[in-house]
């Protein structure tokens, strides 16, 4: 069971991070690496134990996949961020108008102050330090509150964390979804939330009680949209490696796809193909993620029992089984046909190993089918018609594109990562995340030459005469 931090112990906390933040509004570049690199010795002295604890937590998720997808994507972000953070931290000049020279003008970036970040349970420590490093980066004092879903995980990083910081620089806190909603509800001069639309609205609301500012980074309903010029098979290997990396638990996996009507049955066969490629065998496969809980197991169960109910054809994926490994929560992968309109599958986010395929007639109808409905994290177009994917981008928006892949603008680590709408807002990543957490504070130096009191009252036929030259002059 994890241990909780009491209600009052929180408080404590914040209260002690947001007296060190006022005392030092400038941290200096030095201070900030030095976090920074305590970080980096953090996962290079540690990384094969939090490895070990997610795959206890998760029951089965090879240590190989928290590497790619955990630690490795931390490792690149603080690479790059110590490489441009001295850049990132300088002044930036702003052009002056003419009527308000000879005065200079610049962009100070600085500390917000206390960011707290509220984590997932699917890549619990790249999803944990990756924002509490962007938050570092940006001189803050930051307050990390994990999944409890993920207990080991949580565990460990708080030992670690506590070991290396002192708790007014960075501190973990751990509790179920009460301590969250009173962690949300601390006056943060920013809040930083990974998870759920529907738990992004609450957090969403508890922080605008105190004008907090937020970045909610959600998920939704990630269409993959193949065009009649793609190559299936190609695309089939790459739609099941995006969609079953974590089992299918990943905020921006393919969530369904569009394709031209009549290749249902060869999209089956290649993604058939691609799953037994990556996947030769499903129960007892450390390569295969579980479900994380028995709770979420059922739910995915039920969106499967419900379509086939209302009519909807499924076919699974399990080579080399002979079903679904229920004890190991290893849910083989599944591809439903002929789902109906209204069915949960095709309007709640799936968050599983479960694929809903999607024909239409002409790619607009996949583009009118796409902007019915809330706008989405990623989108995924295959193909080789430019003309075509021009027009897909063109008409549809979302928070990321990757095309004739899936996932990889994630991980491109100067492009910003966010949503749109019911997908979140505010976008992370690069420079774009450490000026997302600092305050870019406009400054004005006046020169002693200035005439600003030719606009000064009362007003006149000199007034006038400076209001006709401006006027022509800009």
């Amino acid at each position: 069971m994890i241990s909780s931090t009491p209600r009052t112990a929180l408080r404590i906390l914040f209260d002690a991070q947001h007296q060190a933040s006022r005392a030092q509004a400038e941290v200096p570049l030095a201070l900030r690496r030095d976090r920074l690199l305590r970080i980096r010795a953090l996962l290079d002295g540690h990384g094969a134990e939090l490895a070990q604890a997610v795959n206890a937590d998760f029951g089965v998720r090879s240590p190989q996949l928290t590497e790619i997808a955990d630690i490795f994507v931390l490792r690149s972000l603080l690479s790059s961020t110590l490489k441009h953070l001295s850049r990132w931290m300088k002044p930036v000049k702003v052009r002056t108008p003419l009527y308000l020279q000879p005065a200079r003008a610049y962009l100070q970036r600085q500390p917000l102050g206390v960011v707290g970040v509220i984590s997932p349970w699917n890549y619990p420590v790249q999803l944990s330090l990756g924002p509490v490093i962007t938050a570092l980066a940006a001189g803050n004092r930051v307050m990390l509150k994990p999944s409890e879903l993920t207990p080991r995980t949580s565990a460990l990083l708080a030992d670690l964390i506590g070991r290396a910081f002192a708790p007014d620089e960075l501190c973990v806190v751990q509790g179920d979804g009460q301590l969250a909603a009173e962690f949300a509800g601390l006056p943060f001069d920013h809040l930083f939330f990974t998870g759920s639309t529907a738990v992004g609205r609450k957090v969403a609301e508890a922080a605008a009680a105190n004008l907090t500012p937020t970045t909610l980074e959600l998920g939704g309903k990630s269409p993959c949209i193949i065009d009649a010029s793609c190559d299936i098979d190609k695309a089939a290997i790459k739609i099941a490696h995006g969609k079953l990396l974590n089992a299918g638990q990943t905020c921006i996996a393919p969530d369904y796809v569009l394709l031209p009507q009549g290749s249902e049955t060869a999209f089956a066969e290649a993604f058939a193909r691609a799953v037994a490629t990556l996947f030769p065998t499903i129960t007892g496969n450390p390569d295969y993620a579980a479900i994380i809980s028995p709770r979420h197991l059922e739910r995915l169960q039920a969106l499967l029992a419900q379509a086939e109910g209302e009519g909807a054809r499924l076919q699974t994926m399990a080579p080399g089984t002979a079903g679904v490994g229920v004890a190991s929560r290893q849910m083989a992968p599944v591809l439903v046909f002929d789902t109906p309109a209204h069915s949960k599958l095709l309007s709640e986010e799936i968050f599983g190993p479960i694929l809903p395929v999607i024909p239409y007639t002409a790619i607009d109808e996949a583009i009118r089918y796409v902007n019915a409905r809330p706008r989405p994290l990623a989108l995924y177009w295959f193909g080789t018609d430019t003309g075509s994917r021009d027009h897909v981008l063109a008409r549809t928006v979302s928070g990321g594109v990757t095309v004739n892949d899936t996932l990889m603008h994630i991980a491109h680590e100067n492009l910003p990562f966010g949503g749109i709408g019911d997908s979140g807002w505010g976008a992370y990543h690069g420079e774009t995340g450490f000026l997302r957490l600092s305050q870019q504070k406009p400054v004005m130096l006046q020169s002693r030459w200035a005439r600003g009191d030719l606009f000064y009252p009362p007003y006149g036929k000199r007034f006038e005469q400076v209001m006709g030259l401006l006027k022509r002059l800009i």
